[in-house]
């Protein structure tokens, strides 16, 4: 961490240097995961020229390196130098819930870069955030994320941990920031299937128990990027409650959602994770 942290320090330039390098090993080099990334695009995109599938695929490896030294960059960066390359659009739409002391939920995807999104969360919006997080198996890597995640005060609470804290901070105002478009892979994980991006889809069941749970708004943000360093949000309302014990309502407005922004910029999503690993 202590040389994470002294990394983190180096200025943009030099970081999105070491970037390009990344780049280079990754994509030309080693090939990460791009037997999946490939599979993944041409099933999401069949209407696609097999060039324009190659172009998405570069740049997303470019996005997915300039990910990874941003993420770094979140140990020191300013809160003023982090609200200047992530702007959120409409925080006006979180203040309409704040000002009749409404607690929502926060919903985005892995569109890059969701890390930048979740922490400049907490210097525009007018309530706290709170985020849901799977705990990693590495101490450090564990540490590491949730020290940029909790700079400027996000709360995080613990997958395993949702319906205790929920309970405990409902008189809180605040976002609660989920990410659900993972593949489900727990083996107790209750999943409903629905089409996303040509597919049919498994997504986790555990947001309608907390939009169930907690009654809550959920507007969505997606993080869409402007040029190389610079990130823009803007927010709607994707589902509104009363929420019924046993209805998927909120999985298939998200998963609308999360699909609409992926069309926009295709390149930004992370496609190196085994989305399709299992079908219905």
């Amino acid at each position: 961490m202590f040389l994470l942290r002294l990394l983190s320090y180096l200025p943009f330039p030099v970081l999105y240097l070491f970037s390009d390098f990344l780049f280079l090993v990754s994509y030309r080099l080693v090939s990460y995961r791009r037997k999946i990334v490939q599979k993944n695009l041409q099933n999401s995109f069949p209407e696609k020229t097999d060039n324009e599938i190659k172009a998405i695929e570069k740049q997303f490896y470019k996005d997915l390196c300039d990910y990874a030294v941003e993420t770094l960059k979140l140990l020191t960066i300013s809160a003023p130098e982090l609200k200047r390359r992530l702007i959120y659009k409409n925080p006006e739409i979180v203040k309409e819930f704040a000002d009749k002391n409404q607690s929502i939920l926060l919903l985005t995807s892995h569109q890059f870069n969701w890390e930048w999104l979740l922490t400049s969360g907490c210097l525009y919006l007018p309530m706290g955030v709170d985020y849901v997080y799977q705990k990693q198996s590495s101490k450090t890597f564990d540490a590491f994320s949730l020290a940029g995640r909790n700079r400027f005060g996000a709360f995080p609470i613990e997958r395993s941990q949702v319906g205790r804290e929920t309970i405990k901070r409902k008189n809180i105002l605040r976002g609660v920031a989920i990410m659900a478009d993972q593949f489900p892979g727990h083996a107790n994980d209750k999943k409903h299937y629905t089409k996303f991006l040509n597919q049919n889809t498994a997504f986790f069941l555990g947001l309608s128990q907390v939009a169930y749970m907690t009654q809550y708004p959920a507007v969505f943000y997606g993080a869409r990027k402007i040029k190389r360093g610079y990130y823009e949000t803007e927010g709607f309302v994707v589902s509104m409650p009363p929420y019924e014990k046993n209805s998927q309502r909120i999985v298939e407005d998200y998963a609308k959602a999360a699909e609409k922004i992926i069309n926009q910029y295709p390149a930004g999503w992370l496609w190196s994770h085994n989305r399709w690993k299992m079908r219905d």
